[in-house]
């Protein structure tokens, strides 16, 4: 089950129809709009660190390009670590068997 994403649009309007009816609960904005209540406490709780205004990167929120795509670096060397350590392990299985060559040898001098 993917995550649903939604633009600042969206989250804009779902900000300002919330402030705009104070007497509405948070609870009951979410299910209106189909959002959880957890999301719109978060996107009122950033609005109000911003103006009331919503302001996101895309995705992961990051303060800057900069800290996004050193994330993306990170992320990228783990994948690439994690295949190196996969061949690894398969190397080291491949050395630990013997030939087939004695293999064959055995199984024809059990007959």
């Amino acid at each position: 089950m993917t995550k649903p994403v939604f633009d600042d649009e969206f989250k804009q309007g779902v900000v300002d129809y919330a402030n705009q009816h104070p007497e509405e609960s948070k609870v009951s904005i979410a299910k209106s709009f189909g959002i959880a209540d957890s999301t719109i406490h978060k996107w009122i709780k950033d609005a109000n660190k911003n103006s009331n205004k919503i302001e996101s990167r895309g995705s992961g929120n990051f303060s800057s390009d900069e800290a996004k795509e050193i994330a993306r670096l990170r992320k990228e060397l783990k994948d690439t670590q994690d295949a190196l350590e996969v061949l690894k392990k398969q190397s080291r299985k491949k050395s630990k068997r013997k030939p087939i060559r004695n293999r064959m040898k055995y199984m024809d001098h059990q007959k």
